[in-house]
C-alpha cells in the first residue's frame, strides 16, 4: 500500500503518547519521540513540494532509477518522468517477476555422475553456479521487474548462502528465487522461508542437527546466524540505529551464549526433502529440491529460553516451535533498523543518517495499517525518503561506490546492451564480487566497512583494492572497444553486444554527447572540469569518426571516480 509523508509523522506522533510495550520500548522511545516534532516539519514541507510538482524532473528520474533498478535507460527515465516515483514503484510491485531456469537435479557425487555424463562440461554445469550467474545478468539486463530483483540481490547479501558450499545450481536457483518471489512480501515470513530452505539449511548446518545424545549437542551455526546476520545484530540498537549504551557507555548485547543455546535446540530435527521416490529416513540424503522436513524424533521438545528471556514451553509440534521462534525474532525492536539500515546501504547510500534510518524502521514497524514488517512498505519509505530524492546531494559523505554487480549493469544497460551472460560473469568475479559465492556468511563487503582515513560508512569500498581498481578499467575498454564473442563451449551463446547507435548519433555534437552521458550515467551531477577534460578528447577524433567518439566519451565517463561512486 502506499505509505505517505503524513502517515509517517502521525506515526512517530502516535507512538511519543502511546504506552510501551516492554522496558526496551520505553529505552527507544525518547529518542524516538525527539524526532516526531522535526519529522512532522519536514512532512509539511515534503507534502507543499509534492503538491506544486507534476513531473518528476530528470535527474532526480535516473538517480531513482539507479537506485531501484540495475541501470537507467533513456526510456525508463522519461517514464519516470511521465508517471512519478509513486506511480513507477507501483507498477513495479505489480511486475511479472523473473524465474531462474529449472535446472536438473545433480546427485552429491560429481565424479560418479559425470564420468557417465555425455556433457563434456558436466562439472560446470552441473556442479558450479555458471550457468545461474549467466541467468542473473541476462534477467538484470532486460528483465522488466528490475526493483523486485535489485531488492532480492540486496536479500542475497543479507540472507547470504555460498556456492562455495552449496555449488549445484538446481539448489541455488530455487533460494534465490525465494528471494524474489518474497521480496516485497512480509518480513517474517521471508525470515521463515530462509529458515526451512534445505540450501540454508546446508550452508549454516541446520540440517540434520539433532538434539542432544549423550556427549554430542546441537550445532550452533544458525542459531547464532539468524540473530546476528539475519534479524537482529548482536548490539541492542535505538530506533535510529546507534547502539544503546548502558549506564557506563558501553553497548549492550542482544543475546548470549544461553540464547544460542536456546535456539540451536530449537532448530533440531530437520532434514533434506525426499527425493522422489524415497522414503522418510531420519538423515535424508542431500537433496535441494524443497525445503528441509521435520524428523521429530530427532527434535529437543523440552521447553527453550530465547531471545530477551521469553520461554518456548515445552511439548510443542516442530512447526509451532519454529513459527514461535521467527515470532520473537521478527517482533524484536532491532530489526526494523537493522534490516532497514541495510537495505538503505545497498539501494541508496552507504553512510545513511540517523534520522533516514528512523525514518524506514518506523515504517517497518508499521506500515500504516498496523502491519509490521511489510517489505513493500520499507521499500517505498526508502526510496522516497527526502534523503534518497532530489537531483544533488551536498553532504560529502552521502553516496557509495557502485558495487561490482552494478557497475557492469548500468555501464551495459545504458548502451542497451543485449548478452548471453557469460562475460558479466566473468568480469564480476575479477571485481571482486562473484556472484552467489560469497567467501562467507558476512558477504563480499560488511556493512560497517569504514573507507580508510575516514569515519564514513563505505561498504562497498571493502572490494576496492590495486587489483579491482585496474580491473574495473580493464572492463570498460574491452567492453567500449573490444569485440565479445560467445564462449565456444557453451551451447546457444551469443556473447556480448553493446548498442552504440543511441551516442553515436549525437556524436557530431561533442556537446550533445557529453550531456547525454552526464544524463544517463551521472544525472547531471558531472563536474565542468569533467567535462571540459571529455569534450577535448572527444575533439580530437574526426567528426566522421563518431563511432569512435561515442567509445572514447563513454569510457572516459564509467572510468571516472566521479560515476564510480554514485551520489
Amino acid at each position: 500500500m502506499k505509505v505517505t509523508p503524513a502517515d509517517s509523522a502521525t506515526r512517530h506522533q502516535q507512538h511519543c503518547i502511546a504506552k510501551p510495550a516492554n522496558d526496551f520500548a520505553r529505552r527507544r522511545r525518547g529518542a524516538r519521540c525527539l524526532f516526531a516534532i522535526a519529522i512532522g516539519s519536514l512532512t509539511m514541507l515534503s507534502m507543499a513540494i509534492s503538491a506544486a510538482a507534476t513531473l518528476v524532473d530528470q535527474a532526480d528520474a535516473t538517480r531513482l532509477l539507479e537506485q531501484s533498478t540495475f541501470g537507467p535507460t533513456d526510456a525508463l527515465v522519461a517514464h519516470v518522468q511521465a508517471v512519478g516515483v509513486q506511480g513507477w514503484l507501483n507498477e513495479q510491485f505489480a511486475a511479472q517477476e523473473s524465474q531462474y531456469p529449472a535446472f536438473p537435479y545433480a546427485p552429491p557425487d560429481a565424479n560418479t555422475f559425470c564420468a557417465t555424463s555425455t556433457n563434456p562440461n558436466c562439472l560446470r554445469d552441473n556442479y558450479s553456479l555458471f550457468l545461474l550467474q549467466n541467468a542473473f545478468f541476462r534477467n538484470a539486463l532486460t528483465g522488466t521487474d528490475q526493483l523486485r530483483q535489485r531488492v532480492a540481490f540486496a536479500f542475497s547479501q543479507i540472507f547470504v548462502t555460498s556456492g562455495i558450499v552449496v555449488n549445484v545450481p538446481y539448489g541455488m536457483a530455487k533460494y534465490q528465487q525465494l528471494l524474489l518471489d518474497n521480496a516485497f512480501g512480509n518480513f517474517q515470513d521471508l525470515l521463515t522461508k530462509v529458515t526451512l530452505s534445505s540450501v540454508m539449511g546446508d550452508y549454516l548446518n541446520m540440517v540434520n542437527n539433532d538434539k542432544t545424545t549423550g556427549t554430542v549437542n546441537p550445532n550452533e551455526n544458525y542459531a547464532r546466524e539468524v540473530m546476528q546476520l539475519f534479524s537482529i545484530g548482536v548490539w541492542q540498537l535505538n530506533e535510529d540505529g546507534t547502539r544503546v549504551l548502558d549506564a557506563n557507555g558501553a553497548p549492550i548485547p542482544t543475546y548470549a551464549q544461553a540464547t544460542v543455546d536456546g535456539y540451536a535446540n530449537l532448530f533440531t530435527g530437520w532434514t533434506y526433502p525426499l527425493l522422489p521416490g524415497t522414503t522418510q529416513k531420519s538423515h535424508n540424503p542431500k537433496n535441494f529440491l524443497g525445503d528441509m522436513v521435520a524428523v521429530p524424533a530427532n527434535h529437543d521438545f523440552d521447553a527453550k529460553t530465547l531471545i530477551e528471556g521469553v520461554v518456548d514451553t515445552a511439548g510443542k509440534p516442530m512447526a509451532s516451535d519454529l513459527a514461535f521462534a521467527m515470532q520473537g525474532l521478527s517482533l524484536h525492536p532491532n530489526v526494523g533498523p537493522f534490516i532497514g539500515r541495510q537495505l538503505i546501504q545497498k539501494l541508496v547510500t552507504g553512510n545513511p543518517s540517523p534520522q533516514y534510518v528512523a525514518r524506514v524502521s518506523a515504517v517497518f514497524d508499521n506500515d500504516g495499517s498496523g502491519v509490521r514488517g511489510s517489505l513493500k512498505a520499507v521499500v517505498t519509505a526508502i526510496l522516497t525518503d527526502p534523503e534518497a530524492r532530489g537531483d544533488v546531494k551536498a553532504d560529502p559523505t552521502y553516496g557509495k561506490l557502485r558495487e561490482p554487480m552494478l557497475f557492469l549493469t548500468e555501464a551495459a544497460r545504458a548502451v542497451g546492451t543485449t548478452s548471453d551472460g557469460v562475460y558479466f560473469t566473468q568480469q564480476a568475479k575479477s571485481l571482486g564480487q562473484d556472484l552467489f559465492n560469497s567467501p562467507s556468511v558476512f558477504n563480499y563487503y560488511p556493512p560497517t566497512y569504514v573507507v580508510p582515513g575516514t569515519t564514513v560508512f563505505g561498504p562497498e569500498f571493502a572490494l576496492q583494492n590495486a587489483s579491482t581498481a585496474i580491473n574495473r578499467y580493464n572492463f570498460a575498454n574491452a567492453f567500449s572497444f573490444g569485440t565479445i564473442p560467445p564462449l565456444s563451449t557453451l551451447p546457444g551463446a551469443t556473447g556480448t553486444q553493446p548498442n552504440w547507435s543511441a551516442l553515436q548519433s549525437v556524436a557530431a555534437n561533442p556537446a550533445t554527447l557529453v550531456s547525454e552521458l552526464n544524463s544517463l550515467l551521472m544525472h547531471g551531477t558531472m563536474p565542468p572540469a569533467m567535462q571540459a577534460t571529455i569534450l577535448s578528447a572527444v575533439a580530437l577524433v574526426p567528426a566522421s569518426d563518431p563511432l569512435t567518439r561515442a567509445k572514447n566519451a563513454y569510457y572516459l565517463t564509467i572510468t571516472s571516480p566521479q560515476f564510480q561512486v554514485e551520489r
